[in-house]
């Protein structure tokens, strides 16, 4: 009995140090997550996968044509926030708390098919990660291609990349000074850029 009363007063201090240091810093995004963090990130993102699907198989082969799809989807869907490369190295991607995962590393790697496919899917609560696909399941083809595409980040080639350049969306901003450089180029107006 003394040992749980012993247990509960220090639970009880540290839950009070907690607190007392987010009332004196705030909850910032802009902070590095402690590892206790990361750690509930993780199971968060291990139970988002329900049992039912966590030793799925990725049904749809994976062959070239499969793998371009995949890629369009990512750098048109995707790569806002985990990057053309799955590093997470995008403005949005460092700036969310949890932080975007690198989708090359292990962490993210040793997933199961399912896990990855659920993740995608269905998203993860108290992360940035949302809902993606239609929960009837109409586009579940296109998130397990999404699976494959992720499983080839670790090896993604240059020539890729820059392929994904072009497919990544563009604001309405940089679709103007596109255009402005464009006339200017062919000589016909000089680009009046405004910042």
């Amino acid at each position: 009995m003394k040992v749980l009363i012993i247990i509960l007063i220090i639970v009880i201090v540290l839950a009070g140090v907690v607190l007392m240091t987010m009332v004196r810093h705030g909850l910032s995004s802009r902070e590095q997550p402690t590892l206790m963090e990361e750690g509930i990130a993780r199971s968060v993102r291990h139970l988002a996968t329900p049992l039912s699907m966590r030793h799925a198989r990725n049904p749809v082969p994976l062959t070239n044509d499969v793998l371009a799809e995949a890629r369009a989807h990512w750098a048109d869907h995707c790569a806002t926030c985990h990057g053309n490369d799955g590093s997470g190295n995008t403005e949005i991607g460092r700036n969310l708390y949890p932080r975007v995962p690198d989708m090359r590393r292990e962490r993210t790697q040793s997933l199961t098919d399912g896990e990855l496919f659920s993740i995608i899917k269905n998203g993860v609560r108290l992360t940035g990660m949302p809902a993606w696909g239609d929960a009837a399941g109409h586009d579940d083809a296109d998130n397990w291609k999404l699976v494959h595409f992720i499983r080839h980040l670790p090896k993604i080639t240059p020539q890729e990349l820059e392929e994904m350049k072009s497919m990544n969306p563009r604001n309405p901003m940089e679709i103007k000074e596109e255009k402005e450089e464009e006339q200017f180029l062919k000589g016909s107006e000089t680009p009046s850029h405004h910042h």
